[in-house]
């Protein structure tokens, strides 16, 4: 299983839609949809090195793009915001994210954005707590942009040895990246 969708974005990296499909995953995952962009971001730097830093570009803007729309889910149709929220786990947690805001600002958006935990909980909570829409913006701008380039650069710089390893594994880091997954997303479950 590992192997066929590693296959396919390998494929897909070298493709002439694969900056299409890059723009449309990171966009989507910022609002509503649940896989991160780095799992194509990552295979198309190993496949074109040269190209690492405009996909970098791609996934930066396509991503704040897609925290508007967030954003405006959180700020104009509080329901829908809401709803998402509880598919994603946290249906009680808007007055927890309300407070976070409160508490922390800025912070909440500079260190959710630059972790694998779903921006879309940022989005969305930041539209609901009706936070500053230009520091919004820019604190997106700049979390996004540092955690796609420095994926970017570590892929581009150490990517064929790091590639030649992972191929070698490929089950093995993919159970592992499931098993992290779940412990993560249990991890949070108990924090909230």
């Amino acid at each position: 299983m590992f192997r066929k969708t590693y296959d396919w974005v390998m494929g897909l990296a070298g493709s002439r839609h694969a900056s299409k499909a890059l723009a449309a995953v990171s966009f989507a995952e910022s609002s509503f949809f649940p896989i991160p962009p780095d799992v194509m971001l990552a295979p198309m730097v190993l496949a074109r090195p040269d190209r690492a830093f405009v996909y970098a570009g791609i996934c930066t803007a396509a991503s704040v793009l897609g925290g508007l729309l967030g954003y405006a889910i959180g700020f104009y149709l509080e329901p829908v915001g809401m709803w998402l929220l509880s598919v994603i786990g946290h249906a009680d947690g808007k007055l927890a994210f309300e407070k976070w805001f409160d508490d922390w600002g800025l912070w909440v958006i500079l260190i959710k954005g630059a972790t694998p935990i779903p921006y879309k909980l940022v989005t969305i909570t930041a539209g609901l707590a009706q936070f500053s829409l230009v520091t919004f913006i820019w604190a997106s701008v700049l979390t996004r942009g540092f955690r796609f380039f420095a994926v970017a650069a570590i892929l581009k710089y150490f990517g064929p040895a790091m590639l030649k390893e992972f191929e070698k594994r490929i089950a093995l880091y993919g159970t592992l990246g499931i098993v992290a997954l779940v412990g993560l997303v249990v991890a949070l479950k108990m924090l909230t």
